[in-house]
C-alpha cells in the first residue's frame, strides 16, 4: 500500500546526499514492542516464494537517472511484507473508512484490504466506518468479511458511503481507542491525509498502539513513485468519450471549437495521457505547464491558425490549468480543505467567444 505523500514525514540523510524520507511508525512512540513472525511464512501461496519478503532497508529512488557526480537523492521506504509485524492475528481489530469525492475502484479497494487481512494474515475483526470521518463517531459501522466484500467490486460508488469535513480528531481518536481498533485504513484524498496524520500525530501523543495506513485516492495520478493511482485508467478511457464527442460535434460545424475540461487539480496526467491515446486533441492545456493568451504563441493566436488550416478543433484541459489568470475565490476552501478552483473551462470559452467572434459570426 502506498502512504500518501501528505502524512507527516521523517528525513534521514546520509552520505553523497542521500535523504531518506521516512513514514511514521509505532516504534517511533513505543519502545521494545514485541515482533511476531509474519502469518505469510506459513501460507502455502507465499511461503514457497523466493525473496518475497521486503527488506527493512530497501527503498525506491525519486528519480531513476541521475548524473554519475550528482547527489543520489530522495529515497522512500519501499512498501510490501515483511518478515516480523508488530501484531498477532488474533489481536488484530481493523476499520476501514473512505473520505471526499467518488473514485473508480473504491469498492475494489475495500475488498482486497478485507480478503488481504482475512486470507493471508488470519484477520478476522475488520469493520467498516459509514459515511466518511464524521461515521467514527455519528453513523453506524458495517462488520466486512470476504463473505460481505465478494462482489462489491462491480459496483461503482463505495458501499461505505463517503462525505466532506466532519473531522473532529479527538472524538475520532475516542471511537478507536472504544471500540479497540488497532489498525485503521484511510482512503481518501489530499485532505483526507492531512486528517489521517492528525489522527496519528493524537494516537502517538495518547501512546496507543494503533497503525494508520494511509491510501492515496486520487484518479490525477499525481503521486510520486508508485507506478498507477487507482481509477486512473477508467477516467482516461470516460475522458476519450468525452473527447470524441467534442471532435464529432466541433467537425459538423464551421469553425466549431469543442472544449473538454478533465480533472487535474495540481497535475495535468489525465488530460494528458486521453490527448495521446484520443488523437483527435489539437490543444491539451495542463496546471505543469504555463500558457498565455494574446500575443505570438499565444492561445489565441494558435486558435486562429488552426481554424484556418482546419475549420474545427479541440482543446483538452485540466482544471488546474490557467488558474493563475483568474483571480477571484483564489483563497476559498471546500469541506476537506482544498483551495477551490475557478470553472476555467467556462471562462475560456467565453473568452475565447470574445477574442475571437469573427471567425464565428463573419
Amino acid at each position: 500500500m502506498a502512504i500518501s505523500d501528505n502524512c507527516e514525514t521523517k528525513i534521514a540523510t546520509g552520505p553523497f546526499g542521500y535523504v531518506l524520507e521516512d513514514v511514521p511508525h509505532l516504534v517511533d512512540y513505543i519502545p521494545d514492542l514485541p515482533t511476531y513472525q509474519n502469518p505469510l511464512q506459513d501460507n502455502p501461496s507465499y511461503s514457497v516464494v523466493k525473496q518475497y519478503f521486503v527488506n527493512a532497508d530497501d527503498t525506491v529512488a525519486q528519480k531513476i537517472v541521475v548524473h554519475k557526480d550528482s547527489p543520489r537523492g530522495t529515497h522512500f521506504r519501499r512498501s510490501g511484507p515483511r518478515q516480523k509485524v508488530y501484531f498477532e492475528s488474533s489481536e488484530v481489530h481493523a476499520c476501514i473508512v473512505t473520505c471526499g469525492g467518488l473514485c473508480p475502484g473504491l469498492n475494489t479497494v475495500i475488498r482486497e484490504i478485507v480478503c488481504g487481512l482475512n486470507h493471508m494474515y488470519g484477520v478476522k475483526r475488520i469493520l467498516g466506518i459509514e459515511g466518511g470521518y464524521r461515521g467514527f463517531y455519528a453513523r453506524n459501522t458495517i462488520p466486512l468479511t470476504p463473505k460481505v466484500v465478494n462482489d462489491i467490486h462491480k459496483r461503482g460508488g463505495t458501499i461505505l458511503g463517503t462525505s466532506r469535513g466532519g473531522h473532529d480528531t479527538s472524538k475520532i481518536v475516542d471511537s478507536i481507542q472504544d471500540r479497540g481498533i488497532n489498525q485503521v485504513y484511510i482512503l481518501g484524498g489530499d485532505g483526507t491525509q492531512r486528517g489521517a496524520s492528525m489522527i496519528f500525530e493524537e494516537i502517538r501523543r495518547r501512546g496507543l498502539k494503533v497503525a494508520v495506513a494511509g491510501i492515496p485516492k486520487t484518479i490525477d495520478n499525481d503521486i510520486p513513485v508508485i507506478d498507477k493511482s487507482f481509477g486512473f485508467d477508467t477516467a482516461v478511457e470516460e475522458a476519450q468519450r468525452a473527447i470524441s464527442a467534442a471532435h464529432v460535434e466541433a467537425g459538423s460545424i464551421e469553425n466549431g471549437i469543442g472544449v473538454v475540461k478533465l480533472m487535474g487539480r495540481y497535475s495535468g496526467f489525465i488530460a494528458m495521457y486521453a490527448t495521446l491515446a484520443s488523437r483527435d486533441v489539437d490543444c491539451c492545456l495542463i496546471p505543469e505547464s504555463p500558457f498565455y493568451l494574446e500575443g505570438p504563441g499565444g492561445l489565441y493566436e494558435y486558435i486562429e491558425r488552426r481554424l484556418k488550416e482546419n475549420g474545427h478543433m479541440v482543446i483538452v484541459m485540466a482544471e488546474g490549468a490557467g488558474q493563475e489568470l483568474l483571480s477571484e475565490g483564489m483563497n476559498q476552501q471546500d469541506a476537506s480543505g482544498n483551495r477551490l478552483l475557478q470553472d476555467v473551462g467556462l471562462w475560456l470559452s467565453q473568452n475565447i467567444r470574445v477574442r475571437c467572434h469573427h471567425y464565428f459570426y463573419a
